[in-house]
């Protein structure tokens, strides 16, 4: 076909990654959709998205509205003429009437290998799952949660250390070279999307941050992912002392560890050890609110945290 009208959808690091892989291959969108500047950081300050801010260097015409359920958000978008719609990480529902202007439809970039992670953490649960994969597939918006069917997908295999932020990084480059690889031919017909399998989906909810709270009781390979899963957002965490909430940013496991869980078998300047439900964990960068993140040597001189 011609060259495409594109219009592109998204908010944070992971679609900014896609939307620069377009722009590098020649396919600039006529206009970028992102969600509206929120309050960000400690002082709270209004901020643009990442998208925002790439598109406006790039000269792209930026939409941010509230929401695409009224009528004049759907009549602007239908007013640019788009051929495609393509989403990723965009934060915003898209109604039937909306998905039903693109002439070839909307292709999301999602960061699961579908239709297993579908929701809005995909890369977490990847992690806290003990997935030996992950991945990224290009699908045909639906109005149903990530359930269109898929044209295309890529793996990559997470590292036993890796963490969400590094497997986060790694996917959304992985879904902007998919994405420049595989959009003329979806666009001409040259790839048949298919179907998921219903009774393959797994579900990824939105996190909470009570959910990177560590239960000692829990084994310690399980808690591992677990910080590893949360790092670095919103950061595992734990409770001690008066009490302190202290984060985790990275441990490792010690077999035959038999203690009571939540125990400190070991504090001091060579290591801080928890016994867990099974084994226990080495915790090797810790942080107290406030304070920059330390090593388990520095972290002891700041706070006993044994009570």
């Amino acid at each position: 076909m011609s060259i495409p009208r594109i219009v592109f959808a998204g908010t944070p690091e992971f679609a900014l990654a896609s939307l620069t892989a377009l722009v590098a291959s020649g396919s600039l969108p006529v206009a970028v959709y992102t969600q509206p500047d929120r309050p960000a950081g400690r002082g709270r300050r209004t901020t643009a998205s990442p998208v925002k801010r790439y598109a406006k260097a790039n000269d792209i015409a930026v939409l941010q509205p509230e929401t695409l359920r009224d009528e004049s958000a759907a009549a602007e978008l239908k007013a640019l003429q788009p051929d495609v719609l393509i989403v990723a990480a965009y934060g915003l529902i898209l109604p039937q009437n909306v998905l039903d202007i693109p002439a070839h439809g909307c292709l999301n970039v999602h960061a699961s290998v579908l239709p297993r992670w579908r929701g809005a953490a995909p890369i977490q649960a990847a992690i806290l799952a003990n997935d030996p994969t992950a991945g990224v597939s290009l699908m045909r918006m639906t109005a149903g949660l990530d359930c269109g069917p898929v044209y295309s997908a890529r793996t990559v295999t997470i590292g036993s250390d890796e963490n969400a932020g590094e497997l986060h990084d790694r996917l959304a480059d992985l879904g902007g070279e998919l994405l420049v690889a595989d959009l003329e031919k979806i666009l001409d017909s040259e790839i048949a999307p298919m179907e998921q399998d219903e009774a393959l989906a797994t579900y990824a909810a939105k996190i909470q941050k009570q959910d990177a709270e560590l239960d000692w009781t829990l084994p310690a390979d399980e808690l591992r992912r677990h910080i590893r899963a949360y790092n670095p957002e919103p950061g595992a965490f734990f409770f001690a002392g008066d009490p302190v909430r202290v984060k985790v940013w990275q441990a490792q496991v010690v077999r035959d560890v038999d203690a009571r869980p939540g125990t400190f078998v070991q504090y001091d300047s060579d290591s801080i050890v928890v016994a867990c439900g099974r084994d226990g964990l080495r915790l090797q960068s810790l942080q107290l609110p406030g304070k920059r993140r330390a090593p388990s040597h520095e972290f002891v001189t700041q706070i006993d945290l044994r009570g």
